[in-house]
């Protein structure tokens, strides 16, 4: 983590000191950024959905009528974001992020000044100008927004915080629009109101981001492009060198054209379709940013407070299921006129239709909240900021293409419903393509499943696996699923050496194949795949990532820890021989023994598994207690071995 080492310091005391995500906001390096971030979103909706009212009901300009309002103000509004996005991530990784906040926020007050001179004197032309501003406010503003949060959170924050800011902007939107609609709406004084109620948010804004403490610059030295084209080449090239980190980029990017199909078709779906007055439609946006909101906040929940990716298929998993249902609640509802919101409520049709909204957006936190926090933490922190506005501008590329997309087809006569079902079928092919070029997503997810679902799985001493480096973790061999349960320990990927027989075992094999596990083979029986194991083994630790081997060699036929062999020492010997000195981590699974996956069953004098489901019932409690690193000049095979054991009893 890029910061001087007082902040490095302050932010592990910190992370230790807090029980969860709301405990953020009492804490200085997090709260003063939130509710800056929270007042900027605020005010950008705001001043839009005012802009936009006054537009659609109290002016008449011929020059732009009432129905191309929205899009225009939108497109100017994104505009910036193709234009600027490269320029900003290069400021933000140059210069301290604070600094950089305040300035971004200065701005924000120059232009609601205009804007706020614009509204009392109902000049169309000045507000569309600062339409074009406020996106370019936020432009600047996008990349410190994700680059400041790996910066002043610990890892296992990083979940929790990113889930905090996504439900606070999405909450900051909604109150937004709310306030502008009604504001603007009242009699003599709205446009005043409107004009007043900008300029406050923004010196509140400003005044809480005095208290952001400062956040390093993480490449000082780097020379400034100014040509937006060449440069957003550049920052599009950068993030493709990180495979996993280009193709979340691409994830998120999905996820935006999906989330903004829906909510640019909620004002016509909510009139043509539920036959729903303007409450309705107001209703559908409410519940679309709750559901967001919870999902945001329920990650940190669900992943044990680690950047857990598993959670994303099971996000993109419920958006397709509530999408494709959407479109069966909608598709036949009888025309009852222009309902108010409490004739609306009445019909208990319409229920369905809320809660498919809801968990689709729901899910749809779930899905987007891990992956921007994969990106963070796998970015390299003096490109941070550049990665993030590559996927800014990914993001307003996909947001064009969805208002594209859904506009060619109203025009060919596809329903709203029709659109809905387009969309929830194509997340489902688009995100198991993802997944499949990246398997990660899919291997956590098994991972996920099987720690979550099928067992009760508790880790002790987690904070012992390294966050960054090489490492070996050795662990007891209990069962044909003690690799799963490990990744879903750690927040990193790991790969594992593992006996060449277990990728014959149906599933199993394909997923550890998918996992890139390293087969060994006895020396005796095959000298060139033994041979391989190693090399490739010490390759991992040259490239810095986890290694896990299991010592014993064979999973254990009577529950008790087995000997250890010497080809950890091997390993550790070969990797010294480049420079390598990785620290060992000591692990041990627990109470794993007797369950479906170990060999506890006896069929024709062999122990066996996997031939009783289920055979210690529902959610069984199993566990892995993580130890201290054993010191390099301390590694052998007996020290390891008693290491693991007193963690199986711990």
């Amino acid at each position: 983590m890029t910061t001087t080492a007082n902040a490095s310091s302050s932010a592990a005391h910190d992370a230790q000191a807090h029980a969860n995500q709301f405990a953020l906001l009492g804490q200085r390096r997090f709260a003063p950024f939130f509710w800056t971030q929270f007042a900027g979103a605020a005010n950008d909706n705001l001043f839009k959905f005012a802009f936009t009212v006054m537009v659609t009901y109290q002016l008449q300009l011929s020059w732009m009528p009432p129905a191309m309002a929205g899009l225009v103000i939108g497109a100017l509004f994104i505009l910036p974001y193709l234009l600027f996005s490269a320029t900003a991530g290069q400021l933000t990784d140059k210069l301290d992020k604070t600094k950089m906040i305040r300035f971004v926020k200065n701005i924000e007050i120059v232009i609601m000044l205009i804007a706020a001179w614009g509204f009392v004197r109902a000049d169309a032309v000045v507000l569309l100008a600062c339409v074009f501003l406020m996106g370019l406010h936020s432009t600047l503003f996008g990349p410190v927004k994700f680059a400041y949060l790996p910066q002043v959170l610990d890892s296992r924050e990083l979940t929790g915080g990113n889930g905090m800011v996504e439900m606070g902007t999405f909450v900051a939107i909604l109150l937004g629009q709310v306030a502008g609609g009604l504001l603007v709406a009242v009699p003599q004084i709205g446009h005043t109101s409107v004009a007043a109620a900008c300029v406050l948010l923004a010196l509140v804004g400003r005044a809480v981001a005095q208290a952001i403490p400062a956040a390093p610059a993480t490449d000082p030295g780097l020379r400034i492009n100014w040509n937006p084209v060449s440069e957003t080449w550049r920052n599009l090239k950068l993030a493709h060198g990180n495979v996993v980190v280009f193709r979340s980029l691409l994830g998120i990017s999905w996820m935006w054209f999906f989330g903004a199909t829906f909510l640019s078709q909620f004002p016509s779906f909510a009139k043509e379709v539920l036959h729903g007055d303007e409450q309705v439609a107001s209703l559908l946006l409410v519940v679309f940013s709750v559901g967001i909101g919870i999902g945001s906040l329920l990650c940190e929940t669900l992943s044990r407070r680690q950047v857990e990716i598993g959670l994303v298929p099971l996000g993109a998993i419920g958006m397709s299921v509530f999408a494709i249902d959407l479109y069966f609640a909608s598709r036949a509802l009888p025309a009852l006129g222009d309902l108010g919101l409490g004739a609306f409520l009445r019909q208990s049709a319409h229920w369905r239709v809320l809660a498919d909204l809801g968990l689709l957006s729901l899910f749809a936190g779930l899905y987007s909240v891990p992956m921007y926090a994969l990106i963070q933490m796998r970015s390299q922190p003096t490109h941070r900021a550049r990665i993030i506005a590559a996927n800014n501008i990914l993001n307003a590329l996909f947001m064009i293409g969805s208002a594209i997309i859904a506009g060619a087809l109203l025009k060919t006569g596809f329903t709203i419903p029709q659109i809905f079902l387009i969309i929830g079928i194509a997340n489902a092919v688009v995100a198991f393509y993802i997944f499949m070029l990246v398997p990660e997503y899919l291997l956590r997810f098994v991972a996920w499943v099987l720690s979550r679902v099928v067992y009760r799985f508790g880790v002790k001493g987690s904070e012992h696996i390294p966050s960054e480096g090489a490492a070996v973790l050795v662990c007891n061999h209990v069962s044909f699923i003690d690799a799963v349960l490990l990744m879903a320990a750690s927040p990193r990927p790991i790969r594992f050496i593992m006996d060449h027989r277990i990728f014959a075992v149906p599933v199993l094999g394909w997923l550890f194949r998918l996992a890139k596990a390293i087969p060994i083979a006895p020396q005796k029986e095959d000298p060139a795949a033994y041979e391989e194991a190693f090399r490739q083994a010490v390759q991992v630790l040259r490239e810095g990532d986890l290694l896990a081997i299991f010592p014993e060699g064979a999973i254990t036929r009577d529950g008790l820890l087995q000997p250890f062999k010497g080809g950890v020492m091997k390993i550790l010997e070969a990797a010294r021989a480049e420079g390598i000195e990785p620290p060992v981590v000591p692990m041990a699974l627990t109470n794993l023994w007797g369950s479906f996956f170990s060999r506890i069953e006896v069929r024709e004098g062999q122990n066996v598994a996997m031939v009783r489901p289920f055979r210690r019932g529902y959610f069984s409690r199993v566990g892995l207690n993580v130890g201290d690193a054993v010191p390099y000049s301390d590694v052998r095979p007996d020290v390891l071995q008693q290491r693991v054991s007193g963690l199986m009893g711990a």
